[in-house]
């Protein structure tokens, strides 16, 4: 039996490790955690914990800025309930029927740190620490599909004079409760869907939050009263922040909402994967890396039906390992991705935006099912990530209150 090593227990792992051992891969998954889930595991800790850093961003109270209809597994559903929109604990709750279902756990290795990932001699060896007992040991797999996620290392972008602000930092990876900003002023840095879901949910408790971004197309009646937008931060102080606007003003405490770095710590630098401003290389079809195609990474795009994705690339991935397919030459591998990243630059993209989808995801799933042969995704999963996306950005206040249903392949309906 072909080994196969899987690095991370959440949504991507849990699907990657049902569909190996249903192809008679022998499956082994590490897991850092004491349980499955990944980043839906509320962790009330944060920074680090046993000298390892604390990995899910879950915050008290959290609900998806998607429906349940668009975040199942192509072939296991989220339960139906009266809510389209639901808390973080329902996701982790399904998860565990996921993998209940399948048989998932006995095949995962808890606690276990992996330090690790190198090739050596045909195999991959992954060293991994039980952080429960500190006993290190040496594995050895044919294939390996890293999982780890990319909700768990902060980005910090650089503002001038930072280091004269005598107020609090945080990012929001290490947010938990918003009672922490009881009576304060924020500012919060960064526009995406986090920065500005948390900037309503924080100003319930904050005397007042300034939103800074760069973006131009975002209205004021999304927000509550006390929350304004501001552009660019120019500079910090002792107190507050100047903007390019030219006005200043005071704060408690900035607040990051500034997304995060794609980390894999474990893999070394023979490994063939590299990060270059959060663009992951080389990898073809943006999973199998090309210069090591045994080792694959899951769940780089953003902005997509994630656990949906995350299957159709578990059974891409696995239909070469098994053999079904066979890959193409480095070279050709290397020119596909070239013209796919040559015509993203051509639309002005940036390095750190080469692994965001939105609305184009659904050509990235016809590519994966097409050249696989394998079966695709629903069309209507990503209409209805469409829509629910639009939503977000139209009705940021009550969003959350609406609900939808699947009707077929192709149509789904809002029902209120």
């Amino acid at each position: 039996m072909t080994s196969l090593c899987i690095i991370g227990a959440g949504t991507g792992g849990l699907c990657c490790a049902r569909h190996a051992i249903d192809n008679g891969f022998q499956t082994t998954v590490f897991e850092l955690s004491n349980q499955i889930g990944g980043t839906w595991v509320y962790n009330e800790a944060t920074g680090s914990v046993n000298g390892v850093d604390v990995h899910s961003s879950m915050y008290e109270n959290l609900r998806t800025n998607l429906p349940k209809e668009v975040m199942g597994f192509p072939d296991f559903e989220i339960a139906q309930n009266e809510r389209s929109y639901v808390r973080s604990d329902e996701i982790l709750d399904f998860l565990n029927q996921y993998a209940d279902n399948f048989e998932l756990k006995k095949h995962i290795k808890f606690n276990s740190y992996v330090i690790r990932v190198a090739p050596k001699k045909n195999k991959w060896q992954v060293l991994v620490k039980d952080v429960t007992t500190n006993k290190i040991e040496f594995h050895y797999f044919d294939k390996v599909m890293v999982a780890n996620g990319h909700y768990h290392t902060p980005n910090y972008i650089k503002i001038p004079k930072m280091q004269l602000f005598k107020g609090n930092f945080m990012h929001s990876h290490d947010f938990r409760k918003r009672d922490v900003f009881q009576g304060k002023s924020v500012l919060v840095i960064g526009a995406g869907p986090s920065g500005m879901d948390l900037s309503n949910i924080i100003s319930r408790t904050a005397t007042r939050v300034t939103l800074s971004h760069h973006l131009k197309d975002i209205g004021t009646s999304i927000f509550y009263d006390n929350v304004n937008q501001k552009p660019d931060v120019k500079e910090l102080d002792e107190n507050g922040a100047f903007f390019v606007d030219g006005s200043y003003e005071k704060f408690d405490t900035i607040f990051f909402c500034t997304g995060y770095k794609y980390s894999f710590p474990f893999l070394t630098v023979n490994s063939g994967i590299y990060v270059e401003d959060n663009y992951v290389q080389d990898l073809y079809k943006q999973c199998i890396n090309i210069m090591n195609p045994s080792i694959s990474l899951i769940g780089l795009p953003f902005y997509v039906c994630a656990a949906q994705m995350m299957d159709l690339q578990a059974r891409f991935i696995l239909s070469y390992y098994k053999g079904s397919n066979v890959l193409p030459s480095k070279e050709e591998m290397q020119k596909d991705t070239q013209e796919k990243m040559e015509k993203i630059w051509s639309e002005g993209c940036r390095r750190r935006h080469a692994h965001m989808l939105g609305p184009k995801q659904i050509d990235y799933f016809n590519d994966l099912a097409n050249t696989a042969g394998i079966k695709n995704l629903k069309p209507v999963m990503t209409k209805l990530h469409n829509e629910s996306s639009k939503c977000f950005n139209d009705n940021l206040l009550h969003f959350r209150e609406d609900n939808f249903k699947i009707l077929n392949d192709e149509a789904f309906v809002k029902i209120n």
